[in-house]
């Protein structure tokens, strides 16, 4: 590389360091953030158990609470379920068009609910992470206005994550983080069986 060019790269890196530096200096606040992973592509609940973990490798206390899911184990549970900073719920009925049953399936929801809702109220968690939660209310199984409430009185320090592929507005509006993960391409659409490991 030419010194000329050297010195072009350096003068752009010096700049973009400027930038990067002015942006952490304002971001000074210390709080937990409330993350939402919505869209149809792959890799919503992937993401929320990296994030977690990250924050195992720190040492911090995380909780799940996995809603839809449940009758079969998926690799996340069968790897976290029995770690020690980890608490694992499952709502345990499976997907709804499995099911075909809504009493059944709100009853499940509450009392997934009602887990989740102790968790929040617990300042010993660091990071929850509430998978597939948004289908709920989709499908009227709960009330967001009650999520909202117990979401915004949890404790100043804990994170949560909540996946799904919808996201209500009301969710939207008090997250502080939403990525949109998008289905561009599935392995499944052009006759791949889904598999352990990479699906569930």
């Amino acid at each position: 590389m030419s010194d000329e060019l050297e010195q072009k790269h350096q003068k752009k890196m010096a700049k973009l360091k400027e930038v990067v530096d002015a942006r952490i200096e304002q971001a000074q606040e210390e709080r937990g953030v409330l993350i939402a992973l919505k869209g149809n592509g792959k890799g919503k609940s992937s993401s929320a158990f990296g994030t977690m973990a990250r924050a195992l490798g720190h040492k911090q206390k995380c909780g799940v609470v996995q809603f839809i899911k449940g009758r079969i184990e998926t690799g996340e549970q069968l790897f976290f379920g029995n770690h020690p900073g980890v608490d694992f719920h499952v709502m345990g009925t499976g997907f709804t068009w499995e099911t075909q049953n809504r009493s059944q399936d709100i009853e499940a929801a509450e009392n997934a609910w009602k887990i989740a809702e102790s968790m929040l109220q617990d300042a010993s968690y660091q990071l929850l992470v509430f998978d597939e939660l948004t289908y709920l209310f989709k499908y009227k199984y709960l009330d967001v206005n009650r999520v909202v409430t117990a979401l915004q009185a949890r404790p100043k320090h804990m994170n949560v994550m909540i996946t799904g592929r919808t996201l209500a507005r009301e969710i939207a509006d008090i997250a502080d983080t939403i990525s949109t993960v998008q289905d561009d391409k599935h392995a499944f659409r052009a006759g791949v069986k889904a598999q352990p490991g990479i699906e569930w």
